[in-house]
């Protein structure tokens, strides 16, 4: 089973999310690509030719992902876009193409326009480390690390010395997932305790931050830093619960997990901030996933969610339309409803521009 495909009905929100991003970055000219690395919620095809590679099955490669805008799977988790491709369209590039595009396992390719190499399923820390403390990923080893190495092996064919790499780094920007979400998320699955999990924290923190310091030493100037989003609302994780004090009653969701990334969450801010006051010259902005969307599960009627928002809106039945053997992209799954799209983007900037993108 593929894990990382949190909740269909992130697929509602992941869209909305992208109207704060053309008020908070800098107009159009400013960047002359995008160089991306993550998971499933930043990845535009990488993992399906990874799967076609091993020749695993992987839902996203299957209706009804992709049906809304592009007509077709693309190897994106979402019906239509992700918040890297408006992020492309705001600044006026054109859409990110995953770094396998049409390549198999060769790496390289022009990043002139940017590059993804952001994979579904791929967690922070690495999969052997992850494997010896009994929190398994049977479906990739494409770690943060794994992704880095990618993109400084793809540099020599792109530009010739190390001050053009430093130039083609420099007026870029860079997003850095959301990553580290699927280290937790394995394990909880795995049947490990919250308290177990915890540990993993500073560890998953401490390779991000790893990774953006190296970046930044290539010559990084501009780097997007998402939190990660409230697992305790995920419909994958919400049927752990038992007892209903451990459900939030205005939200519906698992309080213990959300507290949990709310502690990821500061720890990362925390770090951004000492990377800013070590690098004063580069920009580090922390894209706050979580607030905003809280809000739409504090508010769903709002957003177009006439039937809640922890509710998949394409899985296998019961209380959250979610069930490990008809995911959705699978023969078995159907489509419980779709998201209302009466809110327009002026709206929807209003409610989100103080949630979601800090400096």
């Amino acid at each position: 089973m593929v894990y990382f495909l949190r909740s269909s009905s992130f697929i509602g929100f992941l869209v909305i999310l992208m109207v704060v991003w053309s008020g908070s970055l800098h107009a159009n000219g400013c960047y002359t690509s995008i160089i991306s690395f993550g998971d499933s919620l930043t990845d535009t095809g990488n993992a399906k030719q990874v799967a076609s590679i091993i020749h695993q099955q992987y839902s996203c490669s299957n209706p009804p992902y992709g049906d809304t805008f592009f007509h077709k799977p693309t190897g994106r988790c979402s019906d239509g876009r992700l918040i890297i491709d408006f992020l492309a369209e705001s600044l006026g590039l054109p859409f990110i193409q995953p770094i396998m595009y049409d390549k198999g396992s060769e790496i390289g390719m022009t990043l002139e326009q940017g590059a993804n190499f952001a994979v579904g399923g791929s967690t922070a820390l690495n999969s052997s480390f992850l494997e010896a403390i009994g929190i398994p990923n049977s479906f990739t080893d494409t770690s943060l690390g794994v992704q880095l190495a990618w993109f400084k092996q793809a540099l020599p064919s792109i530009c010739g010395n190390v001050s053009d790499c430093r130039n083609l780094i420099g007026s870029s920007l860079i997003l850095m997932g959301e990553i580290g979400g699927n280290d937790y998320i394995y394990g909880l699955v795995a049947g490990k305790h919250i308290d177990d999990v915890k540990p993993l924290v500073p560890l998953v923190i401490g390779t991000v931050v790893s990774a953006i310091n190296e970046l930044i030493e290539m010559g990084a100037r501009t780097l997007v830093v998402p939190g990660n989003f409230p697992i305790g609302c995920s419909s994958l994780l919400l049927t752990s619960g038992s007892q209903k004090k451990e459900y939030n009653p205005t939200t519906g969701c698992l309080i213990e997990l959300n507290e949990f990334i709310e502690y990821h969450n500061d720890l990362l801010q925390m770090k951004l901030n000492q990377i800013r006051e070590f690098h004063p010259d580069v920009n580090v902005i922390y894209a706050d996933y979580y607030n905003a969307s809280m809000q739409i599960y504090r508010s769903p009627d709002k957003f177009g969610f006439t039937s809640g928002a922890l509710k998949a809106c394409c899985g296998g039945g019961g209380p959250f339309n979610y069930n490990s053997s008809a995911e959705c992209g699978s023969a078995s799954a159907t489509i419980e409803f779709e998201i209302s799209s009466s809110l327009s983007p002026e709206k929807l900037l209003k409610l989100f521009k103080d949630a979601t993108l800090s400096l």
